[in-house]
């Protein structure tokens, strides 16, 4: 997917770049491809392949939720930023803040976020159970982009948000048994967006999940199943 494509691409998800905003991500590409020598950050490094399976695909949460708003929005497990990144890239009037448990991403996130002089994003190194311990009912947003199976990252995400608050996960397929994790933290899956990504056509699917009352905390007892997945 070159830039031509990239925007007439993004058209269809209601979402219409500045010349500013596509420079930012050119430079974020550029840093991505920079820093990759030296940590392992993608398996992703061809320019049109960045901009469709990393750019591209992070911006289609916008097909399940009106992302213009003024939100706060955690995203879990950030990795080389995607979808954090980009969406403060291209929605600046998200309050966002970047999850990982590597040190070396958030370095690199913070270089990316010091270049691109974005505003209203921080960076936390921690993993997200501890997170959520002192931080919950705290997001109007929550996603997830291939960081772990379904029903772990639901006991992650609810109790960081706030009543009436969405976690939005970003998988390629939907495991199975996770309605039950929902009943537990008094959430509710209310729409789904199932599609294909451009040009290669590979499944992707986006979950609307609300947190409908407040709950107890409910972690997964083996945190190492919180990894990054490649895509």
């Amino acid at each position: 997917m070159n830039k031509n494509e990239f925007i007439n691409a993004l058209n269809s998800l209601n979402i219409n770049p500045t010349d500013y905003q596509i420079e930012q991500l050119e430079k974020y590409y550029q840093l991505l491809i920079e820093y990759n020598k030296i940590m392992n950050l993608t398996g992703i490094t061809d320019h049109d392949e960045v901009y469709l399976k990393h750019f591209y695909d992070s911006l289609t949460l916008n097909q399940i939720i009106d992302l213009s708003k003024e939100y706060s929005l955690c995203d879990i497990g950030s990795g080389a930023g995607f979808p954090g990144i980009v969406l403060k890239i291209i929605f600046p009037n998200l309050k966002i803040t970047l999850i990982d448990s590597l040190n070396k991403r958030i370095d690199f996130l913070n270089i990316v976020i010091k270049e691109l002089n974005l505003k209203n994003i921080k960076t936390k190194s921690v993993r997200v159970e501890e997170y959520g311990k002192i931080n919950r009912e705290k997001y109007d947003l929550v996603t997830a982009r291939a960081v772990a199976p379904l029903s772990i990252l639901i006991e992650y995400a609810i109790p960081i948000l706030k009543v009436s608050g969405y976690f939005i996960p970003m998988k390629a397929n939907l495991e199975k048994n996770y309605q039950n994790a929902l009943k537990k933290l008094n959430a509710k899956e209310i729409a789904k967006e199932e599609f294909y990504l451009p040009k290669e056509n590979s499944k992707r699917t986006l979950l609307l999940i609300k947190k409908e009352k407040l709950t107890n905390k409910i972690f997964p007892r083996n945190n190492s199943q919180i990894k990054k997945f490649p895509l």
